[in-house]
């Protein structure tokens, strides 16, 4: 199946391969963003709010480490 926004010509990079790093990346700057949610919430004394960014922020780690583990293993890499 071929996709009319394929990306591998413009980026040189398979679309699967592309879309892991894209992955990859949104799940690590989602844990980082969270980070700042979590102080707010912290700071509001809001534990219930905090507790549910902090357990958002580990699916996000986990689906990066997941991610990092898929896409080295597509590449070569370790």
């Amino acid at each position: 199946m071929t996709s009319s926004t394929d990306t591998g010509g413009a980026t040189g990079t398979a679309d699967k391969d592309y879309n892991l790093v894209w992955y990859v990346e949104a799940c690590l700057s989602n844990a980082l963003r969270l980070e700042t949610y979590i102080a707010d919430a912290e700071r509001e004394k809001d534990a219930e709010v905090a507790d549910l960014f902090r357990r958002a922020q580990a699916d996000s780690r986990k689906g990066a480490e997941l991610g990092k583990r898929l896409l080295g293993a597509r590449l070569g890499g370790n």
